[in-house]
C-alpha cells in the first residue's frame, strides 16, 4: 500500500454535486474502478507528489492521540479515523487515514492495516496497537504510547538543543574571527606598514595566523567537504555508527546527555510494553526497532540473546556495560520482588528528568561561558589591530 502512487480526483455524484479528494491506488484504472464503486463520475484525475517529510513521528503520535480521544468519547474505530480524515490538513494524510477506514470496513485489523505503513507507524505502534486490540483497552493503549511517543520528543529536543547551543555560539565566533582575519586585519598591517615601525608582538602573532589562515584555507575547505560527504554518505554505516556512539559517549558531558537520552528511551518503550502486557523479550524486540543507532541495537540484541539462553535480565544488560549500577540494581529487585514494570517505570521517570535537568543545567551554563569565550577571542583581535596605534606617535615624531 504505502508503494502505491497518490492521486487526485475530481468528479461528480450521483447528485451531481461536484466532488474531490485523494487517494492511494497502484494505477490510474485502480482510481477509475474506486470512484465507480463509490458511484462518483470522474471528471479529472492526476497523480500527486508525495511529500515524505509529512510522514513524521510527530504527526503519526498526534494521530494516535486524536483517535484515542475519539475513541473515548463513543466512535468507533472506522469513524474516528474517517472524522479525522475530514479534519486532517494534509491531503496525503487523508488518503491514508481514509485507507485505513476502509481497510476496517473490510474486515482487516488495525494492527495489520497499520503494518502496511512502516515509514509512517514505526514497528512500537504497531505493537501497542496490536496489546489493544487484543486486551479491549484499544483507546488507553493509543493513549498512552502518545503520552510515550511526546515526552521522547521533547526530551530528545531538549538535548538537542543542549548540544546544538556551544556549536552555534562556536561557529559565529569563528565566522567573525575569519572576517576580521581575512578583510579588515590586511587594512591595518598595510597602514602600520608605511610607518616602518616595529609592530608589537601580540600584533605580529595575529598577522602570522592571518597568512597561515589565507595559505590553508582552501585545503582546510577541501578537507572539510571530504569529511561531510564522507559523514553523509556513511552515517546509517553500521562500524561508523558504533565508532561515533563510541567516541560521543566518552564525551564527559555531551555523553551524559546521550547516555540518558538513550536508557530513557529503552526503559520507557520496555515500561510501555510491559504495562500493556506484552512479554519482555518482545519488548525488547519493540525497543530494537525504535533505535535508530546501529551501536545500541547490538547491545539490545546482545542481551535479548543472553536473556533468551537463560541469563537473568539484570545480568544481561550488565554484559553490554551500557548501563548504569542503578539500572541493574533495580531491575534485579524487580526481578525478585515481581515488580519489573513498576521498576522500569521508575527508570524510564528518573533518567528522563535527571537528562532534562542536565540539559537545561548545560544550557545555563554554557551561555556565560560562550559568551566568555567569543569576547576574548574578538577582544584579542580588536587588541591586536589597535595596539600599534598606540606606537605611531613615536613613529611619526621620527620620521618628522
Amino acid at each position: 500500500m504505502q508503494n502505491n502512487p497518490l492521486w487526485r480526483w475530481r468528479g461528480l455524484n450521483t447528485d451531481g454535486e461536484s466532488a474531490s479528494g485523494t487517494l492511494w491506488a497502484a494505477h490510474r484504472t485502480a482510481v477509475l474502478f474506486e470512484l465507480q464503486a463509490r458511484k462518483i463520475i470522474p471528471l479529472e484525475i492526476v497523480r500527486c507528489r508525495v511529500n515524505a517529510a509529512h510522514w513524521n513521528a510527530q504527526r503519526s503520535t498526534e494521530m494516535v492521540a486524536q483517535l484515542a480521544t475519539l475513541l473515548q468519547a463513543g466512535l468507533s474505530l472506522s469513524e474516528g479515523l474517517t472524522l479525522l480524515a475530514e479534519q486532517h490538513p494534509s491531503a496525503q494524510w487523508q488518503a491514508l487515514l481514509l485507507a485505513l477506514a476502509e481497510e476496517l470496513r473490510q474486515g482487516i485489523a488495525f494492527s495489520e492495516a497499520l503494518k502496511q505503513w512502516p515509514a509512517v507507524f514505526p514497528p512500537l505502534f504497531v505493537s501497542m496497537i496490536r496489546t489493544g486490540e487484543l486486551t479491549g483497552k484499544l483507546d488507553v493503549c493509543c493513549l498512552h504510547l502518545a503520552m510515550q511517543q511526546n515526552a521522547q520528543h521533547q526530551l530528545a529536543m531538549k538535548v538537542k538543543k543542549a548540544l546544538r547551543y556551544p556549536l552555534i555560539v562556536l561557529t559565529v565566533a569563528l565566522l567573525v574571527v575569519m572576517a576580521m582575519l581575512w578583510f579588515v586585519l590586511p587594512e591595518f598591517a598595510a597602514i602600520y606598514q608605511t610607518f616602518n615601525t616595529p609592530l608589537p608582538a601580540l600584533t605580529r602573532g595575529v598577522m602570522a595566523a592571518a597568512n597561515l589562515l589565507h595559505q590553508g584555507l582552501l585545503p582546510l575547505l577541501v578537507c572539510l567537504s571530504i569529511t561531510l560527504c564522507m559523514a553523509k554518505r556513511y552515517h546509517h554505516h553500521a562500524r561508523w555508527q558504533r565508532l561515533r556512539q563510541t567516541l560521543l559517549l566518552r564525551v564527559p558531558v555531551a555523553g551524559a546527555l546521550v547516555r540518558g537520552q538513550k536508557l530513557s528511551q529503552i526503559f520507557t518503550v520496555l515500561s510501555l510494553t510491559q504495562n500493556a502486557g506484552i512479554a519482555f523479550l518482545q519488548g525488547l524486540e519493540s525497543v530494537e526497532e525504535t533505535l535508530e543507532n546501529g551501536w545500541w541495537r547490538e547491545i539490545i540484541q546482545d542481551a535479548r540473546l543472553a536473556i533468551t539462553h537463560g541469563s537473568p535480565i539484570w545480568q544481561a544488560l550488565e554484559k553490554t556495560t551500557a548501563f548504569t549500577p542503578l539500572c541493574l540494581q533495580l531491575i534485579r529487585t524487580g526481578e525478585a520482588s515481581g515488580s519489573l514494570d513498576s521498576m522500569l517505570d521508575n527508570l524510564s521517570r528518573y533518567h528522563r528528568e535527571k537528562t532534562e535537568q542536565r540539559a537545561e543545567d548545560l544550557a545555563t551554563l554554557l551561555e556565560p561561558v560562550m559568551l566568555l569565550v567569543t569576547g576574548i577571542i574578538i577582544g584579542t583581535l580588536v587588541v591586536a589591530m589597535y595596539l600599534p596605534v598606540f606606537h605611531l606617535g613615536d613613529a611619526i615624531s621620527g620620521m618628522g
